[in-house]
C-alpha cells in the first residue's frame, strides 16, 4: 500500500539528551491522503509538497532535528487507511500522521492512534466528532470542521435573507455532519429546510438532485459535500440555470482547486467559506507562489487543506523541538500551551479539546470579468474571528474535559 517515501535530513544529529527522547533518532511525518479520488486536487501530492516545504523551512529547529516525510493513498477507504497507519506505527516508525481528507478514514485513524505514541494532525478531516465525542489527547484538528462550516455559512446566508434551504448532501460522516449543523442553525434562527437529497461519494450525475432542489423553490441550495462532487454539482447547476432563476448556490466545503476546475463562468456568484486564501495578504501570497513553483504543482495555488498541512506540520515540528520528544500526547500538550500568530491562518490557538481555532472567511467567487490574473478568484465578503468561528468547547462533549 505504500505509495512512496521521501526524506529530508537537516543536519547530523541532536545532542545526546534530546536524542534519548526521540524515537529512532528521526521525526517521521506521514501524509495520508487521497491520490486518485475526489480529493486528489485539494489534497493529494499538493499536501505532500506542503509537508516537504514545512520540513525544509523548519530546518532542524536549531537543534539539528532530522525530519522525513512519507506518504500514501488511503483510497477513501477506512480499512485501507487504518492498515497503512498500522504499518507506519509498527514497521516504519512514523511519528505523526497529517492531512487525511475523508471523515470516515479520519475517525478510523483517530481511534487507532488514541493509545499510541503517534500524533494525529487532522488538518483535513472535517467531522466535528474529532474534537467532540471522539476527542483524543494526541489529536489536533486544524483547518475546518462540520460545525464551523455549517454554522458560519448558514449564518452568513441567513443574514442575507436566505431563510429557506434545500440540501444536496454526500451520504457519509462529512456531509451528514455539515447538513445537521447547518440545519440546527437555520431552524434556531427562524429559517426552514424544505428538503434534502443524499448521494454517494464521487457521483457523476447530479441532475435528479438538482431538479429536486429547483422544484423546492428554496432560496438557498446548500452543497454539503466536497471535491469532485461539488465541482460536478456546480457545473450542472450552471447548465440548469439555478442561479439565474434566483436560487443561491452555497458550497460548505469548496476550495480554490475546485473553483479552478469549475471555471469562473460556472462558479461565479458561488458563496463559500475558507480558513485560507492564497491572495489574502503578503504572507499568504508569498507561500502561494512558492507552492506553485514546487515540483508537479505547475503554478497551481494551494487549497486551505494543503496550507493546513504546511501549518500543522510546522507547528508540530516546533512543538517536538520545544518538548524534546516526539511522543504524541506530550507534543500535543506542548501545542496547546499558548496561542500564536500563524503566517497562513492568522490568530491561532489549540484548545484543550484539540480544536485549532483561527478566523474563517466568507468569499464570493468572482465573475470572469472581475478576475485579473491567474487564480484571482475570490472576493472577501466577511471574516468570522477565531473565537466565534468554531463550536464552543462547552458544547462539544469531549470526554477529556470532564
Amino acid at each position: 500500500m505504500r505509495v512512496a517515501c521521501w526524506a529530508f535530513a537537516v543536519s547530523l544529529a541532536w545532542t545526546g539528551a534530546a536524542m534519548a527522547q526521540v524515537s529512532d533518532d528521526v521525526v517521521r511525518v506521514g501524509v495520508l491522503t487521497d491520490m486518485s479520488g475526489p480529493f486528489q486536487d485539494t489534497n493529494g501530492m499538493g499536501s505532500v509538497e506542503a509537508a516537504r516545504m514545512a520540513a525544509e523551512d523548519f530546518a532542524g529547529g536549531g537543534k539539528g532535528i532530522k525530519v522525513e516525510v512519507v506518504f500514501a493513498d488511503h483510497q477513501n477507504k477506512p480499512d485501507i487507511g487504518s492498515a497503512i497507519v498500522r504499518r507506519w506505527l509498527d514497521v516504519d516508525k512514523v511519528d505523526a500522521v497529517v492531512d487525511v481528507p475523508n471523515s470516515s478514514v479520519g475517525l478510523a485513524v483517530n481511534s487507532l492512534l488514541r493509545d499510541t505514541a503517534m500524533t494525529f494532525l487532522a488538518s483535513a478531516t472535517a467531522t466535528s466528532d474529532l474534537t467532540g465525542k471522539a476527542c483524543s489527547p494526541n489529536t489536533v484538528q486544524w483547518v475546518n470542521d462540520a460545525w464551523a462550516t455549517g454554522n458560519t455559512t448558514a449564518a452568513a446566508m441567513m443574514q442575507r435573507g436566505g431563510d429557506t434551504w434545500f440540501f444536496i448532501t454526500v451520504n457519509y460522516a462529512l456531509g451528514q455532519g455539515i447538513e445537521a449543523e447547518a440545519t440546527n442553525y437555520i431552524l434556531k434562527h427562524g429559517g426552514k429546510v424544505l428538503g434534502s437529497a443524499k448521494h454517494p461519494l464521487d457521483t457523476a450525475d447530479h441532475s435528479s438532485f438538482l431538479l429536486q432542489a429547483q422544484s423546492s423553490q428554496a432560496k438557498v441550495i446548500g452543497l454539503a459535500n466536497a471535491g469532485a462532487d461539488t465541482i460536478n454539482l456546480v457545473k450542472q447547476a450552471a447548465e440548469f440555470g439555478l442561479q439565474r432563476g434566483g436560487q443561491k448556490l452555497v458550497a460548505f466545503l469548496a476550495f480554490i482547486n475546485d473553483v479552478h476546475a469549475m471555471g469562473l463562468k460556472n462558479a461565479q456568484g458561488l458563496l463559500l467559506t475558507e480558513g485560507f486564501y492564497w491572495d489574502l495578504n503578503d504572507d499568504t501570497r508569498a507561500f502561494g507562489k512558492r507552492f506553485g513553483a514546487r515540483p508537479g504543482m505547475d503554478g497551481k495555488m494551494p487549497s486551505s487543506n494543503q496550507a493546513g498541512v504546511y501549518s500543522a506540520t510546522m507547528a508540530y515540528l516546533r512543538a517536538v523541538a520545544a518538548a524534546g520528544t516526539d511522543t504524541g500526547k506530550t507534543v500535543v500538550a506542548e501545542m496547546k500551551k499558548a496561542p500564536f500568530q500563524d503566517k497562513l491562518f492568522g490568530d491561532f490557538a489549540v484548545r484543550p479539546d484539540g480544536r485549532g481555532i483561527h478566523p474563517i472567511h466568507l468569499f464570493e467567487v468572482k465573475s470572469p470579468a472581475e478576475s485579473k490574473y491567474p487564480f484571482d478568484y475570490y472576493k472577501l465578503v466577511a471574516t468570522v474571528p477565531a473565537d466565534k468561528a468554531f463550536r464552543p468547547i462547552s458544547e462539544g462533549g469531549c470526554p477529556m474535559l470532564k
